[in-house]
C-alpha cells in the first residue's frame, strides 16, 4: 500500500487495516462477481450515511453486525444464514476474499450481506452512533515485528472508533491463535473506559462461543498446534 506524504490524516486512518489487495489471480466467475455483483451490495461511504443502519439492508435489519477481516468468508455467510433478520456488514480490502464471499453470496441466495472493500477504520468513522450490535475481528494480521504494530488494527483510537458505534451492550469479538497479539488486545481494552472483558473463567476464553463457525485458517493453526484465544468485550 502507498503512502501518501501530503496528508497525514489519511495515513493515520490507513494503518488502522493493513492488507493485501489481491493475490491469485481471480478465475472468470469471481471476477464476474466483483464486476456485476458487488456492486450491487457495495457500501458507498462517499454519500451521506443513513440516520439508522438497518435501512442500509432492503427489507430493514432488526439488528446490523459487522465483520472486519473475513478472510474467505466461512464465518460471515454461516452468521447470516443463521441470523436471516440481522443485516451483516463484511469489510475486507483483499479482492480474492471478496471474491470468495460473493461466490458464498451467489449459491447460498444470501440477501442480508453488505460489503465493504476498503479500510474498516473509514467503515467506522461513516457509520452512524451506537448503529452495531457486534463486531467480529477474527483472525486477524498478528504483525509480529515490533516495528510493524503500529498497523495492527487494535488500537486505541480504533478501540474508540468501535465503542462508538457499537450500542450499550454490544460487544466486541477478537479471535486470534498468536499470543503476544492476543495480550496487546487484552491490554489494549483493559485501558478503555468503554468495555469490559466477559470472561469469568478459562474456558470461556479458550473455547469458542456456542454457534461459533471456525474458519479455514482457524482450522490451520489448530493443525499446527497453536491454541486461539476467544476474547469477548461488552461495550458498556
Amino acid at each position: 500500500m502507498s503512502e501518501r506524504k501530503s496528508d497525514p490524516d489519511r495515513e493515520d486512518s490507513e494503518r488502522a487495516f493493513f492488507g493485501r489487495r489481491k493475490g491469485h489471480k481471480l478465475r472468470q466467475h469471481q471476477a464476474g462477481l466483483i464486476e456485476q455483483l458487488l456492486p450491487h451490495l457495495a457500501l458507498d461511504i462517499d454519500g451521506e450515511a443513513p440516520a439508522d443502519a438497518r435501512e442500509i439492508f432492503d427489507p430493514a435489519a432488526d439488528d446490523v453486525r459487522l465483520e472486519i477481516g473475513f478472510g474467505g468468508g466461512e464465518h460471515l455467510a454461516a452468521e447470516a444464514q443463521n441470523f436471516p433478520a440481522t443485516g451483516f456488514i463484511g469489510c475486507e480490502p483483499y479482492v480474492n476474499g471478496m471474491a470468495k464471499i460473493l461466490a458464498q453470496i451467489e449459491a447460498a441466495n444470501i440477501g442480508n450481506i453488505r460489503l465493504f472493500a476498503g479500510d474498516a477504520a473509514e467503515l467506522l468513522a461513516w457509520l452512524p452512533k451506537a448503529s452495531l450490535s457486534r463486531i467480529d475481528l477474527i483472525h486477524p494480521d498478528p504483525w509480529p515485528k515490533r516495528r510493524h504494530w503500529k498497523r495492527r488494527f487494535v488500537q486505541d483510537r480504533t478501540i474508540a472508533a468501535m465503542a462508538r458505534v457499537l450500542r450499550s451492550g454490544g460487544e466486541f469479538r477478537f479471535v486470534c491463535d498468536i499470543d503476544d497479539y492476543c495480550a496487546w488486545t487484552l491490554s489494549h481494552l483493559a485501558r478503555s473506559q468503554d468495555f469490559v472483558w466477559l470472561a469469568e473463567r478459562a474456558d470461556d476464553f479458550r473455547q469458542p462461543w456456542p454457534g461459533y463457525t471456525m474458519t479455514r485458517y482457524g482450522r490451520k493453526a489448530a493443525r499446527e498446534g497453536r491454541k486461539a484465544a476467544y476474547l469477548r468485550f461488552r461495550r458498556i
